[in-house]
C-alpha cells in the first residue's frame, strides 16, 4: 500500500506560514550554508521542486525518487496559481482539494471538492510505480488528513513567526509518531523523518 508522507516546513512554533499565507520570513542562513541545505533536499526528494525551478536548482531531468502524487489545499497552491501557474508540479499528478476553485483549472490538475479522506485512502490502495503521495499542505487539509497521514517529513526552521497558519489544524486527536531519522544543517535547519507509531 502507498503511504501518505506530509513533507513540509515549519517554524519553532509550529507554523507553516504566515496569518496572510506567506512563507519568505523562513531563514536560509548564510548562502553557502543554504546552498548546501538545499542541495542536500533537492537531491532526496527532487519531485517536491516545482516545476518551473527544476533546471535552476538542477534537478530538471532528475527522476521522482519517492513521489508520484502531490495533493494540496487551495493555499498551498495558490502561489502558483497567482503567478499564473496553474499546474505547479507537472511532473506529478496533481490534486487540489478546494470547494471554490473551478474544476476545469488545468487539464492536469484534478480540483477535489470534498470529501479529501475518500480521495487519499483510494489513491493509497492504487497499484502502479510503488512510489508515495505527498501532501503539500495546508494546515487545514493536514489536520483534516491526519488519521491517513503515514509520515512526516519535517523541516524545522530556527524561527518563530508568533502567528500564522499551524502545520495541523483540525480536532483535538494526539497522535504518535517515531522519529526515524533526523539530521541538521550549519544553517539551523532541522529534517526529521517520522513514522506513525
Amino acid at each position: 500500500m502507498r503511504k501518505l508522507a506530509y513533507y513540509i516546513a515549519v517554524t519553532l512554533d509550529g507554523r507553516i506560514a504566515g496569518p496572510d499565507g506567506e512563507y519568505d520570513f523562513f531563514p536560509g542562513g548564510e548562502e553557502q550554508q543554504a546552498a548546501a541545505y538545499s542541495s542536500w533536499m533537492n537531491a532526496l526528494y527532487p519531485e517536491t521542486v516545482p516545476t518551473a525551478y527544476r533546471a535552476a536548482v538542477g534537478v530538471a531531468d532528475a527522476p521522482n525518487r519517492r513521489f508520484d502524487t502531490v495533493v494540496m489545499g487551495l493555499g498551498a497552491y495558490r502561489p502558483a496559481f497567482d503567478q499564473g501557474i496553474t499546474s505547479p508540479y507537472a511532473h506529478l499528478r496533481q490534486y487540489v482539494v478546494s470547494s471554490t476553485l473551478k474544476p476545469d483549472i488545468d487539464p492536469a490538475v484534478t480540483v477535489v471538492p470534498a470529501d479529501p479522506l475518500t480521495l487519499i485512502r483510494e489513491l493509497k490502495e492504487e497499484e502502479g510505480s510503488g512510489l508515495d503521495i505527498w501532501l503539500c499542505g495546508g494546515g487545514k487539509l493536514a489536520g483534516t488528513l491526519l488519521p491517513e497521514i503515514d509520515e512526516l517529513l519535517i523541516k524545522s526552521y530556527p524561527v518563530v513567526a508568533g502567528a500564522g497558519i499551524p502545520a495541523f489544524d483540525g480536532t483535538f486527536d494526539p497522535t504518535v509518531f517515531d522519529v526515524a531519522e533526523r539530521t541538521a544543517f550549519p544553517n539551523g535547519v532541522t529534517f526529521t523523518r517520522l513514522s506513525r507509531r
